[in-house]
């Protein structure tokens, strides 16, 4: 029985047709839906252009609370773009139990948010928007389909579709 389903959304191009799937699925079910967004830590650049510009004491305010003012904007911002696309079926976010933005590593963060919530579903589109096509499935569908412990909803991406095609 599946109660509660996650949709782990990178935000990109394909976002609101994997979006679609979860709603589908989570009226067919009769079930809840959460939303997670993971945003990848910042890579050593970042880091590095960041101390050569901030004081060590603006740094540490930075990281303690900018980060998480950042994250709840972002988690506002996917909310109003779940309502821009849906337009008309706003009611349908109704079935939404919560959204979270965390930093970390996709996989990792969605994998622990799925046992954390106890979901019975994971919803994720095979392939994020920059990914090659001669890839058969994106790295984090891949590992969550490789380390979940709850089914993998797959969305194929729309790129597919004409592949063959000139």
């Amino acid at each position: 029985m599946i109660r509660s389903i996650l949709y782990a959304t990178d935000l990109g191009l394909y976002a609101p047709y994997v979006l679609q799937h979860a709603l589908a699925l989570t009226r067919a079910f009769n079930a809840g839906l959460y939303v997670v967004h993971a945003v990848e830590p910042l890579g050593l650049f970042a880091e590095s252009v960041l101390q050569t510009y901030l004081d060590e004491e603006r740094l540490k305010e930075l990281r303690n609370k900018g980060l998480s003012t950042v994250m709840a904007s972002i988690e506002e911002r996917v909310l109003e773009g779940f309502r821009d696309e849906l337009d008309e079926a706003q009611h349908e976010l109704d079935v939404i139990r919560g959204v979270r933005v965390v930093q970390g590593d996709p996989p990792l963060i969605i994998l622990e948010e799925a046992q954390k919530l106890a979901v019975d579903l994971l919803v994720v589109g095979s392939h994020s928007h920059g990914t090659e096509l001669e890839i058969p499935l994106g790295r984090t569908a891949a590992r969550l389909v490789q380390l979940s412990e709850v089914p993998v909803y797959l969305v194929p991406m729309l790129q597919h579709r004409g592949r063959g095609e000139t």
